[in-house]
């Protein structure tokens, strides 16, 4: 936002400049020191207007004379109520397009670029939003719709790309659960005891104090507290579900293996650069305390 108001600060010092007649392009007129004074300023600032512009992807430096036209109208336009009001709209219509559409496509398909949120319904919902007329909804139900499809659509699309881990971590905890020493639990977690403690069992308010390290169903390990050398303390409920459940089943002074499906971890949530969507994960578990 600074730098755009060093541009908009440009553009009115380039509105005091002589005018030519060369399609309303100022023509700079040094008669004082304080033409020179205006002039130099409004130089100094292109190396960083240029590099403003490029890093935000405004410009195309093929259509640098568009710019300078719609630069400059736009300044000159300043005490134009109408006049400003439009060049307004173009800057929150560039906005709109270039950090708004982009934005949502990202956080729906990530670097899917074959799809892509509805321009036109974006637009056609911010004029019936300005202008209090023809919403299709409330404000309050759009607020609510916006929220629930987000979340609906992220969803699907994770359930889609990441596919074969669901089907991978159901495949693991089917022939896990088989194996000698593993019992499950009746929301489905799964936990082999290593060393069997006798202190107290956490409810899911309590806080515990523990060692532990997490790892994928390929034995890749993602997160580790005796590589950080340093116990971690927490309210049970405060992790994912799958991993409270073991720790209100473990008595202090326990050491699991801790086998959850991805409904009970991260489910179509990404977590980290390592835990992708629909990751079932295991976890060695140390619980040191329970207060």
């Amino acid at each position: 936002m600074k730098k755009i108001s060093i541009v908009a600060a440009m553009a009115m010092t380039a509105a005091t400049m002589m005018v030519s007649c060369n399609g309303g392009v100022p023509k700079a007129s040094m008669k004082s020191d304080i033409d020179t004074l205006s002039y130099a300023v409004g130089f100094s600032q292109t190396d960083g207007l240029k590099q403003y512009l490029a890093q935000t992807g405004q410009l195309d430096t093929a259509y640098i004379d568009e710019f300078i036209k719609g630069m400059v109208e736009s300044a000159q336009a300043a005490d134009n109520k109408k006049q400003m009001a439009y060049y307004a709209g173009i800057q929150i219509g560039q906005q709109i397009s270039n950090n708004m559409v982009k934005g949502l496509n990202y956080q729906l398909f990530e670097d899917d670029s074959t799809r892509t949120v509805s321009l036109n319904n974006i637009l056609a919902g911010i004029v019936n939003g300005l202008k209090n007329q023809g919403g299709l909804m409330s404000k309050e139900e759009a607020n609510a719709t916006a929220d629930r499809l987000m979340q609906s659509i992220k969803a699907s699309v994770a359930a889609e790309r990441y596919s074969d881990n669901k089907v991978a971590g159901e495949k693991f905890m089917a022939e896990n659960a088989k194996k000698d020493g593993v019992k499950t639990l009746p929301s489905g977690v799964q936990y082999k005891v290593i060393k069997e403690g006798t202190g107290k069992i956490p409810a899911d308010t309590s806080t515990v104090t523990m060692h532990y390290e997490g790892r994928l169903i390929n034995d890749s390990v993602f997160d580790s507290s005796y590589k950080r050398n340093q116990p971690y303390t927490v309210r049970c409920n405060q992790n994912i579900k799958g991993f409270t459940e073991a720790l209100t089943h473990m008595p202090a002074g326990s050491v699991w293996e801790v086998y959850i499906p991805q409904e009970l971890a991260y489910g179509e949530r990404q977590a980290g650069a390592m835990v992708k969507p629909f990751s079932a994960l295991i976890f060695k578990v140390e619980l040191l305390d329970v207060k």
